[in-house]
């Protein structure tokens, strides 16, 4: 869709230069990557009965002193499907890939010219960087001159394509001015990094050459016994995602420094001289789980139970420069940040972990890729200060693609009809206005067994469907009020007396997703 954004504030703020910078905030959306409610301290200490194994200092500041929605979800409960609907405001399934996690070569479900976060920033004036994992497809020319390269990503031979220059579809045309990305975070293929589109080698002798477990450099906090819990053969290994393109220099331990790194570089170069919007994606903690020995001084490794728990350590201390940065340009108290994650937290092949006591999942059932609670219920922290109430708690049914509406509204942009068809602007819930547009009901989907989820107001229906689209059957039917943790023998979807209920909420939903209908409220400050 094209998108047809009118200025509600006026031509003349956008381009009011310094002068703007001075009252139009700043924004800071971060994305943590695996990362469930219970991977963060704030959560375990307000709401599970038990104390923390670990701490997240610097993402509890921002709860402690900004807002935390507790029935916060993120949009699928999958990576790259999360990303489109965050990126385009709108649910999966309108995109042309609704499942699964895209190969590094997909055509990519934005085109040039939709609306995304990035150009509804970009043309409201700000200054817009993209730093971390994209994981959205890329297009590279093949070398023939025969259009763009759609192999196997997992390719262990060099591929016929231009990998030196991202062809379109990267974060240029999503709207960002600047950008440092890597394909798919940390977990590859592909295993390189791209700075404006162009790659960014790691070292002055790198290469681009296939990357795999006896070619890559096996950073020296890997442990024989990290590679046997992943079950991955060789001495040296960079993810149990197989080979692919990469850079001869590539270290996973070395990713927080480089992109929080770029981060700061970021905000020191637009800071009180024009507004910014920064999207940061970190692929912690994702596995490989291949932390730094240290970070700014605090070791790392070898000082929580697994290395799943040190990548969420050093998430927390990418936070923390990040806010450090705003803190030393004296821009902290004009920047909306929120944290927010892709989907539920990791549960399996973390080992060390749940034997440790931590539980990422919080209360919840299930974890990363389910249709349960856990699979997408996670943490969603809104920090402005003067402006947020400190310490405060929200009840409000969110979805992470509600960022796009709410950025446009504290930009002061006005969102048409065709634009974001699923985003719904929280801002008066973040300013604690009584009269808001709550959402009626919720959609959106689960990950690699595909199933979709319709919540209407305490109740939720897990529907069973298929790649092919072609299967639609209603298997779990829980109310979350009463039983938040979803236990099966709660499960209501075969109890008679809610026959109607099932057959009702299933025909609803089938209505509003053939339908194409909006799934946001038009909100109104």
């Amino acid at each position: 869709m094209k998108p047809f954004i009118a200025m509600m504030m006026g031509c003349a703020l956008v381009l009011a230069g310094e002068s703007a910078a001075a009252t139009r905030p700043n924004i800071v959306v971060i994305l943590a990557d695996d990362i469930g409610s219970g991977d963060i301290s704030y959560y375990r200490n307000h709401f599970m009965d038990q104390k923390p194994v670990m701490e997240t200092p610097n993402i509890d500041a921002l709860a402690k002193n900004g807002m935390w929605f507790t029935d916060a979800h993120s949009s699928t409960s999958l990576c790259a499907p999360t990303r489109y609907a965050i990126m385009s405001g709108n649910n999966n399934y309108r995109s042309p890939a609704p499942w699964g996690v895209w190969n590094s070569y997909f055509e990519g479900a934005i085109k040039p010219g939709d609306s995304t976060i990035g150009t509804v920033a970009r043309d409201a004036g700000y200054a817009t960087g993209f730093i971390g994992k994209w994981h959205l497809g890329l297009n590279f020319k093949r070398l023939d001159g025969k259009g763009y390269y759609r192999g196997n990503d997992k390719d262990e031979k060099p591929v016929p394509a231009d990998m030196t220059q991202i062809a379109y579809g990267g974060p240029k045309d999503m709207g960002f001015e600047y950008s440092y990305a890597l394909p798919t975070g940390v977990q590859g293929p592909l295993y390189m990094a791209y700075e404006n589109e162009k790659w960014a080698p790691f070292e002055k002798d790198s290469e681009l050459i296939c990357v795999n477990n006896e070619t890559c450099r096996d950073p020296e906090t890997v442990t024989e016994e990290d590679l046997k819990a992943l079950d991955i053969k060789g001495p040296l290994t960079i993810s149990d995602k197989g080979p692919g393109m990469g850079d001869s220099n590539w270290d996973t331990s070395r990713i927080p420094d480089l992109i929080s790194g770029r981060a700061v570089k970021f905000i020191n170069e637009h800071a009180n001289r024009k507004p910014f919007f920064l999207y940061y994606c970190s692929p912690e903690a994702h596995r490989p789980h291949m932390p730094p020995a240290e970070m700014d001084g605090v070791k790392i490794c070898g000082t929580e139970p697994s290395r799943h728990m040190e990548c969420i350590k050093v998430l927390d201390l990418e936070v923390k420069r990040i806010t450090d940065a705003l803190k030393a340009n004296g821009v902290l108290e004009n920047t909306l940040f929120i944290f927010t994650s892709d989907n539920g937290g990791l549960t399996w092949q973390v080992p060390g972990t749940m034997e440790s006591g931590h539980q990422p999942s919080g209360n919840y059932r299930g974890a990363k890729s389910a249709p349960h609670e856990g699979g997408h219920r996670v943490p969603f922290i809104a920090h402005w200060p003067g402006k947020i109430k400190a310490g405060s708690f929200s009840d409000e049914l969110v979805i992470a693609h509600d960022i796009m509406a709410t950025m446009a509204a504290v930009m002061g942009v006005k969102l048409t009809d065709k634009d974001s068809l699923d985003s719904m602007n929280i801002l008066p819930v973040l300013l604690g206005e009584k009269k808001i547009y709550k959402r009626d009901y919720l959609i959106w989907q689960a990950g690699a067994t595909t199933e979709v989820m319709y919540r209407d107001g305490a109740w939720k229906l897990i529907i069973q469907s298929n790649h092919q689209l072609t299967k639609w059957e209603p298997i779990a039917l829980f109310n979350i009020a009463e039983n938040p943790a979803e236990n099966e023998d709660q499960n209501l979807i075969k109890n008679p007396e809610y026959r109607d209920k099932v057959q009702a909420m299933f025909k609803r939903y089938m209505q509003i997703r053939e339908g194409g209908e909006r799934t946001a409220p038009l909100t109104k400050k």
